[in-house]
């Protein structure tokens, strides 16, 4: 039997399964889903998986990836997040981390040729997709592991990344960051980019890396696209005007991408997606500061009493806690409500998907992990978009920016 006919058999089993969908549509999800490129901007399993040993060539119980669940959900393309945080894991510091986690990609691909393959220019990419293969790309998330220094930059270029996310949640000297600029402005040096940053989007251009806007402060972001004669990407945010959080974007900023030519990949992060998720989130930790300061009242809630010890306490309050937060977990209707705004307000060319899976602590309902994407294929088929539109959405729309930038 074909190999891509058979991965259509296989998808449409699973979404008929999982996803209680008649045969009959579960086949024209699948042969839609198969058919397009599918496309990930965001996954962080090299720093929540690989680096703490557990293997993604296996099937993990824990997580949301690994090479068996890919499959599944026929994703052809991965963008791999390297990620290191304010602080580095290393005495060598963040460059030596971005390194480290860029070596255990090489190396599983190198185990596993005949599952996973690197792709570092257009034409590679889109020649090895649909290949029953997953393609591996790069992204660096946080400039900060450049080290002011921009033959650091080439190196890791050189390695393979083919996206820097100018800052993560921490500013650096020469960008402010999303969080700094909303949460802790008197943090920053300088707002936006300066000279070097300016510099060094020019030189992400010529090298034909993608700038991605992600995590970047909004003076950042214009100063950036501003700059850049490329397209630019937001690898995994969302929409401000539905979930008002410092890491989504606004309506001016989705249609300065759609005017440069970018797009923007949504995030799956429950606490993106959804206002109340958020807001019960913020209620709940204002709340733990009750049971540590032991609040009679919160504690007798919980069944304790003040005389409780902090390990009682904090069982408690973890069992509480999920339970809370389970119950106003999001939809994956409310997901594909902010694909929905974008494309209503700039068109269909400017959105894609940017899961940050195992990055993230909670996502929709019926997104529990990587095996399914098709589900997303299926809710915008149902809201009457197009083929050609969702094949734009799930992976179309990126290879174009891929195509504008690379070499």
């Amino acid at each position: 039997m074909n190999k891509k006919i058979s991965r259509i058999i296989k998808t449409a089993i699973i979404l008929a399964l999982l996803g209680f969908i008649c045969p009959a549509t579960a086949q024209t999800v699948a042969k839609l889903h198969e058919r397009a490129i599918v496309v990930d901007t965001h996954n962080d399993c090299l720093t929540e998986l690989t680096l703490k040993g557990k293997d993604i060539t296996s099937r993990l119980n824990s997580g949301h990836s690994d090479l068996y669940r890919w499959k599944k959900g026929a994703l052809d393309v991965q963008f791999f997040s390297v990620w290191t945080d304010k602080t580095p894991r290393n005495a060598a510091g963040f460059f030596h981390d971005a390194l480290e986690e860029i070596d255990s990609l090489h190396r599983i691909i190198l185990r596993n040729p005949d599952r996973i393959t690197f792709g570092e220019t257009y034409r590679e990419i889109r020649n090895r997709a649909h290949k029953d293969k997953l393609v591996a790309l790069i992204g660096v998330e946080g400039g900060h592991m450049i080290e002011e220094d921009l033959q650091k930059l080439d190196s890791l270029y050189a390695l393979g990344m083919r996206y820097l996310t100018l800052t993560w949640n921490n500013s650096t000297s020469w960008a402010s960051s999303a969080m700094d600029e909303t949460l802790y402005p008197e943090k920053i040096k300088h707002a936006g980019l300066n000279d070097f940053g300016k510099k060094l989007v020019e030189h992400l251009n010529e090298l034909g890396v993608i700038v991605d806007l992600s995590h970047t402060g909004e003076k950042t972001f214009y100063d950036a696209i501003a700059v850049s004669k490329k397209p630019v990407l937001l690898s995994h945010s969302s929409v401000w005007s539905i979930c008002p959080v410092f890491r989504n974007v606004k309506d001016d900023q989705i249609k300065a991408v759609a005017k440069n030519g970018g797009v923007i990949c949504i995030n799956f992060y429950s606490g993106f997606i959804s206002k109340e998720y958020d807001q019960r989130q913020a209620f709940l930790l204002n709340q733990k500061e009750l049971l540590f300061a032991k609040s009679d009242t919160f504690l007798a809630g919980l069944g304790l009493s003040a005389g409780s010890d902090s390990a009682e306490r904090m069982v408690r309050w973890n069992a509480w806690y999920d339970s809370s937060m389970n119950a106003v977990r999001p939809t994956l209707e409310q997901l594909v409500d902010h694909i929905d705004y974008i494309v209503k307000l700039v068109g269909d060319r400017y959105v894609g998907i940017g899961s940050d899976y195992d990055g993230v602590s909670s996502v929709p309902v019926g997104l529990d992990d990587v095996s399914t994407y098709p589900k997303i294929t299926e809710e915008l088929l149902r809201r009457g978009y197009s083929n050609k539109s969702i094949k734009r959405i799930l992976g179309g729309n990126v290879m174009r920016v891929m195509k504008a930038n690379f070499r």
